[in-house]
């Protein structure tokens, strides 16, 4: 791994603390509330340029000033940190820095590093992982490749913002020794070992047992903590629109509220200050804040961004590759000769999902499909693809091919019109599900005109919108509905997922339509946004899974692809079950019925239930993969690129094994982290009754291993485990060396047990290798909440090192 130089500044605090001088009090505050969207005001008289933010963690997604805009499509987070790879983080992270400058981005508002509490929670699959010490090695890996470009952070979100359900309302009450040595850690880590330029306070509230108040409000988390214990010296800026409040945010420790140009401070704040409710010198601090970050990232004074160099794509492929676990494999993978003939079956074969739904979501160029991968890789392979069986909520969107106007000609007519019903314009589009050139002051959208269905049967036709809306189909009204929404709708992700009605119409020739909805209002701007979904004459899941099973018969290599989608895995909600979506099960079932050698290969983000794993054989999780999905696939397939990732969380057999089942608020608005310290895996294995399916760390890859000779011995920054690790295998591979401490008899509140350490080390076909495993000096540490402070928990622990949190092949003894 290279030194990490960070950030550089590049303007004295001298200097600094002198353009603030020069400025007003209402020029300072009106710095402080974005000027649009997605960048903060400039002010030319002190030199500062307006410092632009965009979303993460998946891609930089530019700030939508066009339809067109493309990005590069990584692999979620948890496939990120499944690779276990902190090098390979950190080259992402410097491609990731590249794509921000090339969109004009300043500031990713990524990574995530919160924890995964719970298995069903919406954004489970931009976090990490459900260890704080994996999350807080992948993150600040990240962090060093974006910063060492130049281009800043967001670290989020501050703090115990571990579920959706509710996520504006809920208060998270945790232990303040638990805040301490799960959730807060993350950030401490960051702060003490790559300097994050900025930090991102939540939309959800915290009792920390000192302060129960909002995120963007809670002085004791925002000052008291993390600005003056951990010594941040960036800006806190807030979730978009999760402010509220004037003086008691500003009084709290919050710097910059976002979105902009409207919200609570502006001139509210300016009345606050003179008023004397604020003072003034906080003002001057949150601006100080704000320069340091634009002087960072050279957007104050002459210093301006560097231009970067294309960083290789081909870290994407690695990604992909490297976070793959295999469950469980039967001399499958890689296939032993070129198949002349491949079965891809299931949905995600089909329409793999790629990335999660929300705010992380970016517009790739282009995504390889695993068809598309798999014909690169095996260009002589007859390949036949079968869907298996329907595995989404909402219908297909209606494609804009089917589509005129009322005079027939390609498009849709598009009206828009004012709150007063007069017309503001008229113009046939090609609909997408989005007005193009929205016109100020416009309230309805109306559409009109045709859509072709040739095909004989039933279809299945309807409008998508959270707000107001009606549908007229062949001149009779089906849907009436009538909804004010703002805000609430971006927030729940309800906007790009609305649930649809469907209404029966007869295929074989035009069907006419009329569709008028309202136009949605919020601190994001304004949105024309419509889904015309439509469920073609088809096949039943039955005769589907049939099909699939005739599919695999006739197949000499079979690949069976099921998992989640943008219907399930999305932020805004939560999952209210593990299970796969759909039938998927009963066709894996079905295919392994008459092909049991079937490669099983799950396309999901988060752990979901897998009733048929004890009889498949050969079982892989790819998580989100992003654009490179197919050749990933492929790849992997031909032996090209070994999966050796390991789980970043623990894979249930049952539901009822969930520690954290749901993250549902009580009737006062509280979740309870009752599970203390042991979150996650620290729930499973040791005497708890639970036995997973597959547990944290677990990953086979491509070789078998055996290891010996383990010693501990102490070292100036912690401890030094040794073991010696042999490929017993027939191929290179990658073993991941994992450790975990157990107390022996704590008289203190500890984990049942944590992982302490890892390294990750690649070894040829009976190689062997002495591995070290550097163990941290605030390892065995605990929060005293009665004098505010660390302290060293001495006493004996057993050091269990091995494959996973259970497969453990060495232990020795250590006494701190």
């Amino acid at each position: 791994m290279s030194t990490y130089v960070g950030l550089r500044r590049y303007t004295s605090e001298q200097d600094i603390d002198a353009k603030i001088g020069a400025l007003d009090l209402r020029s300072k505050v009106g710095l402080l509330t974005g000027e649009t969207t997605w960048s903060l005001p400039a002010e030319p008289t002190i030199g500062l340029r307006s410092v632009v933010m965009s979303d993460g963690p998946v891609g930089v997604r530019g700030t939508g000033g066009s339809d067109e805009e493309t990005s590069l499509l990584f692999p979620s987070p948890t496939c990120m940190s499944a690779t276990w790879d902190a090098d390979l983080l950190e080259q992402a992270g410097r491609l990731m820095a590249y794509e921000a400058r090339r969109h004009g981005v300043d500031v990713i508002l990524a990574p995530l590093v919160n924890i995964q509490r719970t298995p069903v929670s919406g954004r489970h699959y931009e976090n990490f992982s459900e260890d704080p010490f994996l999350v807080s090695r992948s993150a600040n890996a990240i962090i060093r490749g974006i910063q060492s470009c130049g281009v800043g952070v967001c670290v989020k979100h501050y703090v115990a913002n571990d579920s959706e359900t509710e996520r504006i309302r809920y208060i998270s009450t945790v232990d303040p020794a638990v805040l301490r040595a799960v959730y807060l850690a993350p950030f401490e880590r960051a702060l003490e070992e790559v300097q994050p330029a900025s930090i991102m306070a939540a939309y959800n509230a915290i009792d920390d047992g000192v302060e129960s108040n909002r995120a963007t409000d809670h002085h004791h988390l925002l000052t008291d903590v993390l600005k003056k214990e951990l010594g941040f010296q960036g800006p806190i800026i807030s979730d978009w629109t999760a402010t509220l409040t004037t003086e008691e945010s500003a009084n709290a420790g919050l710097d910059i509220v976002m979105p902009g140009p409207d919200g609570p401070w502006g001139d509210q704040l300016v009345q606050a200050v003179e008023k004397g409710k604020v003072d003034e010198s906080l003002i001057d601090d949150k601006v100080r804040r704000l320069l340091r970050l634009a002087d960072q990232v050279g957007k104050l004074g002459e210093h301006v961004p560097a231009k970067l160099e294309a960083s290789d794509h081909t870290v994407l492929l690695d990604l992909a590759t490297a976070g793959t676990v295999v469950l469980k494999n039967h001399n499958s993978v890689p296939l032993s000769t070129p198949p002349s003939s491949l079965a891809l079956i299931g949905p995600n074969a089909v329409d793999a999902y790629v990335q999660g739904g929300g705010s992380a979501h970016v517009n790739p160029a282009h995504v390889v499909s695993p068809e598309e991968g798999m014909h690169r890789a095996f260009p002589d392979a007859k390949i036949t693809l079968a869907q298996g069986v329907n595995s989404r909520i909402h219908a297909p969107a209606l494609s804009a091919e089917r589509l005129s106007d009322p005079a027939g000609c390609p498009g849709v007519l598009v009206r828009q019109y004012d709150k007063d019903g007069h017309e503001l314009s008229s113009e046939t589009q090609a609909w997408r599900g989005k007005v193009r050139d929205l016109v100020d002051g416009a309230e309805t959208i109306r559409l009109t005109g045709n859509i072709n269905l040739p095909e004989h049967g039933t279809h299945r036709i309807g409008l998508g919108h959270v707000g107001t809306h009606q549908l007229t189909l062949n001149g009779n009204l089906v849907e009436q509905f009538e909804r004010e929404v703002g805000d609430d709708v971006v927030l729940d992700s309800s906007i790009n997922h609305p649930l649809t009605n469907l209404f029966e119409v007869e295929g074989g020739s035009s069907v006419t339509f009329d569709a008028q909805f309202s136009v949605v209002h919020s601190l994001w701007g304004n949105f024309a946004l419509a889904y015309l979904r439509h469920e073609l004459p088809g096949p039943t899941d039955n005769q589907r899974i049939q099909e699939s099973v005739q599919t695999a018969r006739k197949a000499d290599t079979v690949i069976v692809m099921v998992g989640t989608n943008d219907d399930v895995e999305s932020e805004g909600w939560d999952r209210t079950n593990l299970d796969l979506p759909g039938r998927q099960n009963d066709l894996v079932n079905a295919v392994l019925d008459v092909a049991p050698d079937a490669i099983i290969v799950v396309n999901a983000g988060a752990p979901v239930l897998l009733p048929w794993l004890e009889r498949a054989r050969t079982v892989l999780w790819t998580w989100f993969p992003g654009e490179v999905c197919g050749d990933a696939l492929a790849a992997i397939m031909a032996g090209e690129k070994e999966p050796s990732g390991r789980l970043p969380w623990t894979l249930p057999s049952r539901a009822e094994d969930v520690p954290i089942p749901n993250a549902i608020p009580n009737d006062e608005s509280r979740v309870l982290y009752s599970e203390g310290l042991n979150v996650g895996y620290r729930s499973f294995g040791m005497e708890s009754g639970r036995v997973p399916a597959c547990s944290f760390g677990h990953g086979l890859g491509w070789s078998t291993w055996e290891y010996s000779n383990a010693t501990c011995e102490r070292c100036d920054d912690g401890w030094t485990l040794s073991v010696d690790v042999k490929n017993t295998g027939t191929r290179e591979s990658r073993e991941v060396i994992q450790a975990y401490a157990v107390p022996t008899n704590p008289t203190i509140a500890l984990p049942n047990y944590w992982l302490i350490g890892y390294t990750k080390e690649t070894i040829a076909p009976g190689g062997q290798n002495t591995i070290k495993v550097e163990i941290p000096r605030h390892t065995f540490r605990t929060w005293d909440d009665s004098d505010h402070q660390w302290v060293n928990v001495h006493g004996t622990y057993r050091i269990l090192i091995g494959r996973s949190a259970t497969d453990i092949r060495a232990q020795v003894i250590l006494n701190n």
